[in-house]
Protein backbone atom coordinates (compact mmCIF):
# COMPACT_ATOMS: atom_id res chain seq x y z
CA UNK A 1 0.00 0.00 0.00
CA UNK A 2 1.58 3.42 -1.01
CA UNK A 3 2.30 5.71 1.56
CA UNK A 4 -0.63 8.12 0.07
CA UNK A 5 -3.06 5.36 0.28
CA UNK A 6 -2.18 5.19 3.83
CA UNK A 7 -2.56 8.60 4.30
CA UNK A 8 -5.84 7.86 2.78
CA UNK A 9 -7.42 5.62 4.64
CA UNK A 10 -6.40 7.20 7.73
CA UNK A 11 -7.54 10.35 7.10
CA UNK A 12 -11.11 8.36 5.71
CA UNK A 13 -10.64 6.67 9.31
CA UNK A 14 -10.49 9.62 11.68
CA UNK A 15 -13.44 10.98 9.29
CA UNK A 16 -15.61 8.47 10.27
CA UNK A 17 -14.53 8.98 13.95
CA UNK A 18 -15.34 11.81 14.18
CA UNK A 19 -18.75 11.49 12.07
CA UNK A 20 -19.77 8.36 14.96
CA UNK A 21 -18.55 11.32 17.59
CA UNK A 22 -21.24 13.91 16.17
CA UNK A 23 -23.57 11.37 15.98
CA UNK A 24 -24.01 11.14 19.77
CA UNK A 25 -26.72 13.21 21.51
CA UNK A 26 -25.47 14.59 24.51
CA UNK A 27 -28.19 14.98 26.92
CA UNK A 28 -27.17 16.44 30.53
CA UNK A 29 -28.30 15.04 34.02
CA UNK A 30 -28.64 17.35 37.04
CA UNK A 31 -29.95 15.65 39.57
CA UNK A 32 -29.38 14.69 44.02
CA UNK A 33 -27.04 11.69 43.86
CA UNK A 34 -25.71 12.52 47.12
CA UNK A 35 -27.53 14.17 49.92
CA UNK A 36 -30.99 13.82 51.83
CA UNK A 37 -32.66 14.22 48.27
CA UNK A 38 -30.79 11.03 46.99
CA UNK A 39 -33.83 9.49 47.43
CA UNK A 40 -35.49 11.26 44.78
CA UNK A 41 -32.42 11.95 42.46
CA UNK A 42 -31.33 8.55 42.54
CA UNK A 43 -34.48 6.83 41.12
CA UNK A 44 -34.78 9.55 39.10
CA UNK A 45 -31.33 8.78 37.11
CA UNK A 46 -32.23 5.01 36.94
CA UNK A 47 -35.55 6.31 35.37
CA UNK A 48 -33.17 7.99 32.83
CA UNK A 49 -30.93 5.49 32.30
CA UNK A 50 -33.45 2.78 31.69
CA UNK A 51 -35.77 4.85 28.96
CA UNK A 52 -31.93 5.99 27.18
CA UNK A 53 -30.71 2.29 26.95
CA UNK A 54 -34.76 1.46 25.46
CA UNK A 55 -33.63 3.69 22.84
CA UNK A 56 -30.15 3.44 21.84
CA UNK A 57 -31.03 -0.56 21.70
CA UNK A 58 -34.15 0.64 19.11
CA UNK A 59 -31.90 2.85 16.92
CA UNK A 60 -31.27 5.73 19.19
CA UNK A 61 -32.86 8.67 17.36
CA UNK A 62 -33.20 8.99 13.94
CA UNK A 63 -29.65 6.46 14.21
CA UNK A 64 -27.92 8.34 16.89
CA UNK A 65 -27.12 7.59 20.23
CA UNK A 66 -28.34 9.11 23.27
CA UNK A 67 -25.54 10.16 25.75
CA UNK A 68 -26.17 10.85 29.26
CA UNK A 69 -23.86 13.04 31.07
CA UNK A 70 -25.00 12.87 34.46
CA UNK A 71 -24.07 15.24 37.45
CA UNK A 72 -24.53 15.66 41.11
CA UNK A 73 -26.18 18.39 42.13
CA UNK A 74 -26.46 17.30 45.69
CA UNK A 75 -29.74 18.76 46.38
CA UNK A 76 -27.69 22.52 46.59
CA UNK A 77 -28.83 25.13 45.07
CA UNK A 78 -24.96 26.56 44.47
CA UNK A 79 -23.95 23.64 43.18
CA UNK A 80 -26.81 22.84 40.65
CA UNK A 81 -25.81 26.18 39.29
CA UNK A 82 -21.86 25.10 39.10
CA UNK A 83 -23.41 21.94 37.50
CA UNK A 84 -25.75 23.99 35.11
CA UNK A 85 -22.62 26.06 33.59
CA UNK A 86 -20.45 22.62 33.48
CA UNK A 87 -23.35 20.80 31.37
CA UNK A 88 -24.49 23.82 29.38
CA UNK A 89 -21.04 25.53 28.80
CA UNK A 90 -17.99 22.85 29.15
CA UNK A 91 -20.27 19.65 27.86
CA UNK A 92 -22.01 21.71 25.83
CA UNK A 93 -25.39 19.56 26.24
CA UNK A 94 -28.23 19.40 23.37
CA UNK A 95 -30.63 20.16 27.14
CA UNK A 96 -30.58 19.46 30.51
CA UNK A 97 -33.07 17.18 33.05
CA UNK A 98 -33.19 18.50 36.56
CA UNK A 99 -32.41 19.72 38.92
CA UNK A 100 -33.73 17.32 41.43
CA UNK A 101 -35.53 19.87 44.03
CA UNK A 102 -37.52 23.29 43.09
CA UNK A 103 -34.95 25.57 44.89
CA UNK A 104 -31.90 24.58 43.06
CA UNK A 105 -34.21 24.86 39.66
CA UNK A 106 -34.99 28.70 40.89
CA UNK A 107 -31.25 28.99 41.50
CA UNK A 108 -30.55 27.20 38.07
CA UNK A 109 -32.94 27.35 35.64
CA UNK A 110 -32.22 31.11 34.73
CA UNK A 111 -29.18 29.94 33.29
CA UNK A 112 -30.42 27.65 31.05
CA UNK A 113 -33.12 30.69 29.63
CA UNK A 114 -30.14 32.54 29.40
CA UNK A 115 -28.33 30.56 27.27
CA UNK A 116 -31.20 28.95 25.24
CA UNK A 117 -30.65 25.75 26.59
CA UNK A 118 -34.02 23.59 27.20
CA UNK A 119 -34.39 22.66 30.56
CA UNK A 120 -36.41 19.78 31.56
CA UNK A 121 -37.67 19.10 35.05
CA UNK A 122 -38.90 16.04 36.25
CA UNK A 123 -39.65 16.88 39.86
CA UNK A 124 -39.90 20.24 40.46
CA UNK A 125 -43.92 21.16 41.02
CA UNK A 126 -43.78 24.49 43.06
CA UNK A 127 -45.52 27.21 41.28
CA UNK A 128 -43.52 29.49 39.74
CA UNK A 129 -40.88 27.27 37.86
CA UNK A 130 -41.71 27.75 34.49
CA UNK A 131 -42.15 31.21 34.52
CA UNK A 132 -38.18 31.96 34.30
CA UNK A 133 -38.47 31.56 30.76
CA UNK A 134 -39.48 29.89 27.45
CA UNK A 135 -36.78 27.20 27.44
CA UNK A 136 -38.45 25.47 31.12
CA UNK A 137 -40.47 22.51 31.03
CA UNK A 138 -41.44 20.14 33.26
CA UNK A 139 -43.54 16.97 32.89
CA UNK A 140 -43.95 16.66 36.89
CA UNK A 141 -47.26 17.72 37.49
CA UNK A 142 -47.51 20.96 39.73
CA UNK A 143 -48.95 20.73 42.95
CA UNK A 144 -51.91 23.70 42.21
CA UNK A 145 -53.44 21.21 39.91
CA UNK A 146 -53.00 18.16 42.45
CA UNK A 147 -53.66 19.03 45.78
CA UNK A 148 -57.19 20.43 45.39
CA UNK A 149 -58.31 17.34 44.13
CA UNK A 150 -56.54 15.17 47.06
CA UNK A 151 -58.00 17.12 49.88
CA UNK A 152 -61.47 16.94 47.92
CA UNK A 153 -60.87 12.83 48.23
CA UNK A 154 -59.85 13.14 51.52
CA UNK A 155 -62.92 15.24 52.63
CA UNK A 156 -65.07 12.62 51.15
CA UNK A 157 -63.42 9.80 52.28
CA UNK A 158 -63.09 10.56 55.98
CA UNK A 159 -65.68 12.97 56.37
CA UNK A 160 -63.08 15.50 57.09
CA UNK A 161 -64.47 19.15 58.54
CA UNK A 162 -61.55 21.06 59.98
CA UNK A 163 -57.36 20.00 59.45
CA UNK A 164 -54.25 21.54 60.86
CA UNK A 165 -51.51 22.26 59.04
CA UNK A 166 -47.79 21.38 58.85
CA UNK A 167 -44.97 22.22 56.23
CA UNK A 168 -41.51 22.98 56.03
CA UNK A 169 -41.20 27.22 55.58
CA UNK A 170 -37.72 27.10 53.92
CA UNK A 171 -38.06 24.94 51.05
CA UNK A 172 -39.48 26.27 47.69
CA UNK A 173 -41.55 23.03 47.44
CA UNK A 174 -43.03 22.67 50.28
CA UNK A 175 -43.69 26.35 51.03
CA UNK A 176 -45.18 26.20 47.62
CA UNK A 177 -47.57 22.77 48.32
CA UNK A 178 -48.25 25.23 51.78
CA UNK A 179 -49.66 27.77 49.61
CA UNK A 180 -51.88 25.02 47.44
CA UNK A 181 -53.65 23.68 50.43
CA UNK A 182 -53.64 26.67 52.09
CA UNK A 183 -56.03 28.12 49.01
CA UNK A 184 -57.67 25.03 48.56
CA UNK A 185 -58.75 24.51 52.25
CA UNK A 186 -60.31 28.09 52.36
CA UNK A 187 -62.24 27.57 48.69
CA UNK A 188 -63.82 23.51 49.89
CA UNK A 189 -64.35 25.29 53.45
CA UNK A 190 -62.50 23.30 55.32
CA UNK A 191 -61.70 24.87 58.55
CA UNK A 192 -58.03 24.86 59.56
CA UNK A 193 -57.41 24.47 63.57
CA UNK A 194 -53.85 25.08 63.37
CA UNK A 195 -50.61 25.70 61.58
CA UNK A 196 -47.38 24.75 62.43
CA UNK A 197 -43.53 25.04 60.27
CA UNK A 198 -40.33 23.16 60.57
CA UNK A 199 -37.40 24.00 58.95
CA UNK A 200 -35.20 21.82 56.66
CA UNK A 201 -33.14 19.31 58.92
CA UNK A 202 -35.41 19.64 61.76
CA UNK A 203 -35.93 15.65 63.30
CA UNK A 204 -37.98 16.15 66.79
CA UNK A 205 -41.21 17.13 66.06
CA UNK A 206 -43.44 16.56 68.93
CA UNK A 207 -43.66 20.79 70.20
CA UNK A 208 -45.55 21.09 67.19
CA UNK A 209 -47.76 18.18 66.56
CA UNK A 210 -48.07 18.69 70.47
CA UNK A 211 -50.27 22.05 69.46
CA UNK A 212 -51.98 20.58 66.62
CA UNK A 213 -53.17 17.56 68.87
CA UNK A 214 -54.37 20.43 71.05
CA UNK A 215 -56.47 21.87 68.47
CA UNK A 216 -58.36 18.14 67.89
CA UNK A 217 -58.05 18.22 63.89
CA UNK A 218 -60.05 15.44 61.91
CA UNK A 219 -56.88 14.70 59.75
CA UNK A 220 -53.26 16.71 59.36
CA UNK A 221 -52.62 18.25 56.26
CA UNK A 222 -48.91 17.79 56.11
CA UNK A 223 -46.53 19.51 52.59
CA UNK A 224 -43.31 17.68 53.55
CA UNK A 225 -40.94 16.03 51.62
CA UNK A 226 -40.28 11.96 52.71
CA UNK A 227 -38.15 11.15 55.04
CA UNK A 228 -39.76 14.24 57.69
CA UNK A 229 -43.21 13.05 56.66
CA UNK A 230 -42.77 9.91 57.86
CA UNK A 231 -40.70 11.04 61.11
CA UNK A 232 -43.89 13.50 61.54
CA UNK A 233 -46.59 10.56 61.26
CA UNK A 234 -44.39 8.25 63.41
CA UNK A 235 -44.23 11.09 66.28
CA UNK A 236 -47.96 11.57 65.90
CA UNK A 237 -48.73 7.95 66.45
CA UNK A 238 -45.94 7.81 69.48
CA UNK A 239 -48.67 10.93 71.30
CA UNK A 240 -51.76 8.64 70.72
CA UNK A 241 -53.10 10.70 67.63
CA UNK A 242 -54.57 8.60 64.70
CA UNK A 243 -55.36 11.22 62.52
CA UNK A 244 -55.24 10.44 58.34
CA UNK A 245 -52.52 12.62 56.67
CA UNK A 246 -52.96 14.60 53.61
CA UNK A 247 -49.73 14.95 51.74
CA UNK A 248 -48.32 16.19 48.18
CA UNK A 249 -46.62 14.26 46.13
CA UNK A 250 -43.38 14.29 48.04
CA UNK A 251 -44.81 11.53 50.06
CA UNK A 252 -45.01 9.10 46.99
CA UNK A 253 -41.31 7.64 47.90
CA UNK A 254 -40.34 4.19 49.02
CA UNK A 255 -38.49 6.15 51.79
CA UNK A 256 -42.18 7.22 53.68
CA UNK A 257 -42.79 3.35 54.24
CA UNK A 258 -39.21 2.36 55.21
CA UNK A 259 -39.02 4.78 58.22
CA UNK A 260 -43.70 4.79 58.65
CA UNK A 261 -44.22 1.16 57.97
CA UNK A 262 -47.69 0.65 58.52
CA UNK A 263 -48.00 3.29 60.52
CA UNK A 264 -48.67 5.45 57.71
CA UNK A 265 -51.89 3.88 56.73
CA UNK A 266 -54.75 6.15 56.02
CA UNK A 267 -52.26 8.61 54.24
CA UNK A 268 -53.69 10.59 51.12
CA UNK A 269 -51.18 11.08 48.41
CA UNK A 270 -52.26 12.67 45.07
CA UNK A 271 -50.05 12.28 42.19
CA UNK A 272 -49.91 11.97 38.43
CA UNK A 273 -48.66 8.04 38.67
CA UNK A 274 -49.50 4.97 40.18
CA UNK A 275 -47.79 1.50 40.57
CA UNK A 276 -51.42 0.02 40.49
CA UNK A 277 -52.03 1.70 37.15
CA UNK A 278 -52.94 -0.95 34.93
CA UNK A 279 -52.01 0.40 31.57
CA UNK A 280 -49.54 -2.00 29.31
CA UNK A 281 -47.26 0.72 29.14
CA UNK A 282 -46.75 1.29 32.94
CA UNK A 283 -46.53 -2.70 33.65
CA UNK A 284 -44.00 -3.04 31.26
CA UNK A 285 -41.77 0.00 33.13
CA UNK A 286 -42.05 -1.53 35.79
CA UNK A 287 -41.49 -5.06 35.19
CA UNK A 288 -38.12 -3.59 32.87
CA UNK A 289 -37.35 -1.24 35.86
CA UNK A 290 -36.83 -3.85 38.38
CA UNK A 291 -35.25 -6.41 36.09
CA UNK A 292 -32.35 -3.68 35.83
CA UNK A 293 -32.01 -2.07 38.99
CA UNK A 294 -33.56 -5.26 41.32
CA UNK A 295 -35.87 -2.81 43.52
CA UNK A 296 -39.92 -1.07 42.57
CA UNK A 297 -39.83 2.16 40.31
CA UNK A 298 -41.35 5.22 42.50
CA UNK A 299 -43.39 8.05 40.81
CA UNK A 300 -39.82 10.14 40.09
CA UNK A 301 -38.48 7.24 38.16
CA UNK A 302 -41.58 7.14 36.26
CA UNK A 303 -41.62 10.64 35.49
CA UNK A 304 -37.97 10.79 33.90
CA UNK A 305 -38.67 7.77 32.01
CA UNK A 306 -41.28 9.26 30.54
CA UNK A 307 -39.73 12.49 29.79
CA UNK A 308 -36.82 10.69 27.88
CA UNK A 309 -39.28 9.44 26.13
CA UNK A 310 -41.06 13.01 25.49
CA UNK A 311 -37.71 14.40 24.28
CA UNK A 312 -37.02 11.49 22.09
CA UNK A 313 -40.41 11.64 20.12
CA UNK A 314 -39.12 15.89 20.02
CA UNK A 315 -35.82 14.84 18.42
CA UNK A 316 -37.54 12.73 16.11
CA UNK A 317 -39.00 15.65 14.29
CA UNK A 318 -35.80 17.84 14.86
CA UNK A 319 -32.53 17.66 12.15
CA UNK A 320 -30.04 17.94 14.24
CA UNK A 321 -27.09 20.56 12.05
CA UNK A 322 -24.08 19.51 14.58
CA UNK A 323 -24.40 23.28 15.90
CA UNK A 324 -25.21 23.22 19.43
CA UNK A 325 -26.68 26.40 19.47
CA UNK A 326 -29.00 25.86 16.64
CA UNK A 327 -30.24 22.54 17.95
CA UNK A 328 -30.91 23.51 21.32
CA UNK A 329 -33.72 26.01 19.88
CA UNK A 330 -35.46 23.80 17.35
CA UNK A 331 -35.26 21.12 20.27
CA UNK A 332 -37.52 23.52 22.52
CA UNK A 333 -39.31 24.49 19.17
CA UNK A 334 -40.25 20.68 18.83
CA UNK A 335 -41.08 20.07 22.20
CA UNK A 336 -44.44 21.84 23.14
CA UNK A 337 -46.97 20.00 20.38
CA UNK A 338 -45.50 16.59 22.03
CA UNK A 339 -48.23 14.23 23.05
CA UNK A 340 -47.06 10.97 24.44
CA UNK A 341 -48.64 8.23 26.64
CA UNK A 342 -46.09 6.15 28.85
CA UNK A 343 -45.70 4.90 32.69
CA UNK A 344 -47.57 8.31 34.19
CA UNK A 345 -50.46 7.90 31.55
CA UNK A 346 -51.41 10.36 28.86
CA UNK A 347 -49.43 13.63 28.83
CA UNK A 348 -48.94 16.83 27.10
CA UNK A 349 -47.74 20.11 27.60
CA UNK A 350 -49.51 23.36 28.26
CA UNK A 351 -48.22 26.77 28.29
CA UNK A 352 -47.57 28.82 31.88
CA UNK A 353 -49.45 31.86 32.08
CA UNK A 354 -46.17 34.93 31.54
CA UNK A 355 -45.82 37.05 34.49
CA UNK A 356 -44.41 40.74 34.30
CA UNK A 357 -44.50 40.44 30.56
CA UNK A 358 -41.44 37.82 30.34
CA UNK A 359 -42.39 35.13 28.02
CA UNK A 360 -42.88 32.02 30.06
CA UNK A 361 -42.27 28.01 29.52
CA UNK A 362 -44.51 24.55 29.60
CA UNK A 363 -46.53 23.37 32.18
CA UNK A 364 -47.32 19.28 32.50
CA UNK A 365 -51.00 18.35 31.41
CA UNK A 366 -52.31 15.49 33.22
CA UNK A 367 -55.13 14.05 35.02
CA UNK A 368 -53.80 13.68 39.06
CA UNK A 369 -54.25 10.29 40.52
CA UNK A 370 -55.11 10.04 44.02
CA UNK A 371 -53.78 7.14 46.30
CA UNK A 372 -54.42 5.70 50.18
CA UNK A 373 -51.25 4.16 51.92
CA UNK A 374 -52.39 0.50 53.32
CA UNK A 375 -50.57 -2.18 54.44
CA UNK A 376 -47.11 0.06 53.78
CA UNK A 377 -47.80 1.10 50.02
CA UNK A 378 -49.80 3.47 48.44
CA UNK A 379 -52.82 2.26 46.41
CA UNK A 380 -55.35 3.48 44.20
CA UNK A 381 -57.84 5.50 46.38
CA UNK A 382 -61.40 3.82 44.81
Amino acid sequence: MSHRIKLTVAAALLSSAAMVQAADIKIGVAEALTGPAAKYGSAIKNGFTLAAEELNAKGGINGNKIVLVIEDDQGKKEEAINVFKKLIFQDKVLMVFGPTLSNSAFAADPIANASKTVVFGTSNTADGITNMGPFTFRNSVMEADVLPVTTRAAVKQFNIKKVAVLYGNDDAFTKSGYDVFKNALAEQKIAVTDTETYAKGDVDFKAQLTKIKASNPDAIVCSCLAEEAANIILQTRSLGMKQAFIGGNGFNSPKLFEIAKDAADNTLMGSPWSAENPAAANKKFMADFKAKFGSDPDQFAAQAFDAMHIVAEALKKVSLTGSVDKDRVALKDALPAIKYEGATGKFAFRRAAAKDGKEAGYDAQQEAIVNIAKGGKFILLK
